[in-house]
């Protein structure tokens, strides 16, 4: 049987005896797929199809109890089979902050969405605690850190490396990945953005969270300030974290009272977009090691 003729049967089960349209939602970069079911009384809800050949729903529903119970709006799970890999959801609405800023992304418009989210953000923080999620380690930083010399600079590029060139980028990773790991850590979303980001009641709905970590307190912040998806001018994302610290600091500061030393990084050098790569450039990295580049790479030092 087809997975949508799957699908479409455990549906029924969950709401039986009512008419049920589903329709595509919305798709991410990996074998998930999400349909929207309305139904006859004009309610919907969000069918997420994950191939438990390729997905495991079960991260999923941990970090969304950890999220909920924390205090952020994510999706309600109404339904689950995990033997077949099929959740069904609320539906958190289809309008993403890009979507709505990409229309008018004056600064206006925008601070209010930010502010929700910031607080969304700082709810999600003070839940944390050690041993709930997978640490954001050296190992899992540095797989991160080596999309660039791996998959852009080989893979991409056709570039290799010296082993003078290979040596410096790793001392420039081992001092990034210091820095990052000598910050407090928390919960970390890890694509805490403008396209996971849902105007919702409350506002925002939060999505995609699957792979949240325990890590950098920074690393959120700069996905949501320095997003790939949507510039934002240097005064604006500085204030943005400015009242980020104010907020967090009011109550138990999950760290951010040491946040202040982080500000420089936010700064953007010659008025220089973000890009999709930035965040993993950005991001909490790891120590040079033998053996991790491609197969007839000059490893070098």
């Amino acid at each position: 049987m087809d997975r949508t003729r799957l699908l479409q049967d455990w549906l029924g089960r969950c709401l039986p005896g009512q008419t049920v349209a589903l329709a595509p939602a919305s798709a991410d970069a990996s074998f998930r797929r999400y349909f929207r079911a309305t139904l006859a009384d004009g309610s919907t809800r969000i069918v997420m199809d994950a191939p438990p050949s390729h997905e495991d729903c079960r991260p999923y529903l941990a970090v969304a109890r950890l999220f909920h119970d924390a205090g952020a709006h994510v999706p309600e799970v109404f339904a689950e089979n995990l033997d077949d890999g099929f959740l069904l959801l609320s539906d958190l609405g289809s309008t993403t902050y890009l979507a709505h800023l990409e229309l008018d992304p004056a600064e206006q418009r925008a601070t209010p969405l930010y502010l929700d989210a910031i607080d969304a953000l700082i709810r999600i923080q003070r839940a944390s605690r050690t041993g709930a999620l997978p640490e954001y380690d050296r190992e899992r930083l540095l797989r991160e850190l080596e999309l660039f010399p791996v998959w852009y600079v080989t893979r991409h590029l056709g570039h290799t490396l010296s082993d003078t060139e290979a040596a410096d980028l790793y001392a420039v990773f081992d001092k990034i990945l210091d820095v990052n790991l000598g910050e407090p850590q928390v919960f970390v979303h890890r694509d805490y953005h403008s396209r996971n980001l849902m105007l919702s009641t409350p506002n925002p709905g939060v999505l995609d969270f699957q792979d949240a970590v325990f890590g950098p307190i920074s690393y959120d912040l700069v996905s949501l300030f320095k997003d790939a998806y949507i510039r934002w001018d240097e005064h604006v994302a500085l204030d943005w974290l400015v009242r980020y610290w104010e907020r967090a600091a009011q109550g138990r500061p999950a760290g951010a009272r040491r946040l202040r030393r982080l500000l420089p990084r936010l700064r953007v050098d010659g008025g220089a977009a973000p890009h999709q790569g930035a965040r993993y450039l950005r991001a909490p990295l790891s120590p040079r090691r033998q053996g991790r580049l491609p197969e007839g790479h000059a490893a070098g030092g």
